[in-house]
């Protein structure tokens, strides 16, 4: 059973013939949650059967109620997999990820890429606080510099776990930066951003040719696909040469 919900209520409602009240019943039910927060984005609704045996309905009902939410932005369907509380437009954007090598070309800059470190190791206790990893697994963790016209635009520090992408033990990012690697070769199924000012640490000053203290910008991502946590990069950049812009329109 729905929280909060007396199940009787739509079958009075049913009975009485008053279909358009228990229609809108369904709906404001649905959609209280949904703006509420308590059904967060993401998050699959109980398949049409299921809310109809709740409901005392018919699945048609609850079918009409799915696609009028739908049609107002509120959810998403999909074939077989179900219906999901939809991400907020404006967080779609914030998380959408981006290929460095091609953003800095976007900026008509020519692009370069300097390895600075790799290494293998079992995951640790921070790897499992960062990642949210449920058993020990491989790591691959990675320190790179990103070039813009030949000056650094950003320093990457990223761990992968290799227990769900083995294909990158054998990856040869000395060529091939790993966050344009992994958007090529593993599907992603949701991701995390967060977004804070710091100043730079004597050895990050030092990677991005910046005095120590420098302010500096720094987007820390996690990402998941459905096999479970793939990654997590910290990027920096230099404060006073990088913006985040994020669009976003009302639901259709």
């Amino acid at each position: 059973m729905i929280a909060g919900h007396n199940k009787s209520e739509g079958k009075v409602a049913k009975a009485n013939g008053k279909d358009a009240t228990l229609h809108q019943t369904i709906l404001s039910e649905i959609e209280g949650r949904i703006v509420s927060g308590e059904w967060p984005p993401g998050f699959r609704l109980p398949f049409e059967v299921d809310l109809a045996e709740h409901y005392g309905c018919s699945r048609m009902t609850v079918n009409k109620v799915m696609t009028q939410l739908a049609k107002a932005g509120l959810i998403e369907r999909h074939r077989k997999a179900g219906s999901f509380v939809t991400r907020p437009r404006a967080q779609s954007a914030v998380l959408e990820l981006h290929d460095i090598e091609a953003e800095v070309k976007s900026l008509g800059m020519p692009y370069g890429y300097s390895l600075v470190s790799r290494k293998t190791r079992p995951s640790n206790a921070e790897d499992r606080r960062l990642m949210e990893l449920a058993q020990a697994t491989p790591m691959i963790e990675l320190l790179a510099v990103h070039r813009a016209g030949g000056k650094p635009f950003c320093v990457e520090e990223r761990r992968i776990n290799a227990g769900v992408v083995p294909e990158a033990t054998a990856a040869d990012f000395t060529a091939n930066p790993p966050g344009g690697w992994l958007i090529a070769q593993v599907p992603w199924s949701a991701a995390e951003n967060r977004i804070q000012a710091i100043t730079a640490s004597a050895d990050m000053a030092r990677l991005l040719e910046q005095p120590k203290g420098a302010a500096c910008l720094v987007v820390e991502r996690r990402t998941w696909s459905h096999a479970g946590p793939v990654t997590f990069v910290r990027l920096t950049y230099p404060g006073d040469s990088h913006t985040l812009v994020a669009r976003f329109a009302p639901a259709s």
